[in-house]
């Protein structure tokens, strides 16, 4: 049996019904792909935290187990990476960012938030694409823990942007007053990421 292509070319009847819904420039395929810069994290769960900092009104740490007892939402949305793929409804399950920051004391004075991940990548998204209604902190897609390469035990999911500012393998929110360039961003990447204006490069 031949190997099934990573790409599709044909016509996706979803994009035939709603012709926006493809950014230009992508081609969808139902795989997902793994990308990321560096190796791959092995976390001890019961040593794993989520520092929470910045422009709150406390600043606190978060054990794996109280992240999880956070109020969780499902939020189905499709994905575009950058490299120019993109997969259609994904159903990830996570804590909503807005409600998120609502108990963490999110500060009006927010105007960014800034992902640290493992490995010191960074990447920071405007205070309104966080508060984005489909914006969430995740740890299973499609009905499974995320996997180790795909951001186990946290990642971020900001669907309107790029992938990349989809962050995996965070270890702190910061809640900040300024934007800060994170590492592709310092690495040729567009700080502003929009899939359908094509802002993949500076």
């Amino acid at each position: 049996m031949p190997a099934m292509p990573l790409f599709t070319r044909r016509v996706d009847p979803r994009v035939e019904a709603e012709p926006g819904r493809l950014p230009p420039g992508q081609v969808l395929t139902e795989k997902w792909p793994v990308l990321h810069y560096g190796s791959v994290p092995q976390y001890d769960l019961d040593r794993w935290r989520l520092r929470v900092l910045g422009e709150v009104d406390k600043e606190r740490v978060l054990t794996h187990q109280q992240v999880r007892a956070l109020p969780s939402a499902d939020v189905v949305c499709d994905i575009h990476c950058v490299t120019t793929w993109s997969r259609f409804d994904n159903r990830f399950t996570g804590v909503g960012f807005g409600e998120f920051a609502r108990l963490m004391g999110m500060r009006d004075s927010t105007r960014f938030v800034e992902f640290h991940c493992y490995g010191g990548f960074t990447t920071t998204v405007p205070v309104a694409t966080a508060l984005d209604p489909a914006a969430l902190l995740a740890w299973s897609h499609d009905g499974e823990e995320l996997s180790p390469e795909h951001g186990h035990p946290l990642r971020a999911v900001m669907p309107r942007r790029y992938f990349w500012k989809s962050a995996k393998w965070l270890e702190a929110v910061e809640f900040r007053a300024d934007d800060r360039l994170g590492f592709w961003e310092r690495n040729g990447y567009n700080n502003s990421a929009d899939p359908w204006l094509e802002e993949r490069y500076w």
